[in-house]
């Protein structure tokens, strides 16, 4: 009794990159992809124009759950309603950061401090 010999097809890549590419185009079609929010951020040159004395600079300190202006805490949204929102043209803001503040924190305090614009401000670095 002879053994039927079995034949090796050979693989197909054809199909295997149609699989692929139809897998490609369904995860691109189906992701979304946000837009993040831009700050425009400039580093401090020495000899800009100092403010007028009679104008004392605000201090916003920022922490990781906390927000805090010139000492008393202060809610995110709230910073339009606060004295920063009705502060003169010019008016400069220091903020500080606490060590463990992040990225993402920080760029949300300067998106709702860019709808203020009599305001000048200035991050502090450590």
């Amino acid at each position: 009794m002879a053994k039927a010999r079995r034949r090796r097809r050979k693989l197909s890549m054809t199909s295997l990159i149609d699989v692929i590419f139809l897998l490609l185009l369904f995860f691109m079609l189906t992701s979304t992809f946000s837009k993040f929010s831009e700050v425009e951020l400039s580093a401090a040159a020495g000899g800009g124009a100092v403010p007028a004395p009679d104008v004392p600079p605000m201090f916003l300190q920022l922490g990781v759950d906390e927000l805090r202006l010139n000492g008393e805490a202060l809610a995110l949204e709230a910073l339009g309603s606060s004295p920063l929102g009705a502060a003169e043209e010019g008016s400069v803001l220091l903020v500080s950061l606490a060590p463990e503040v992040d990225a993402q924190r920080l760029t949300d305090v300067l998106v709702a401090l860019r709808g203020l614009t009599a305001l000048r401000v200035t991050v502090l670095g450590g």
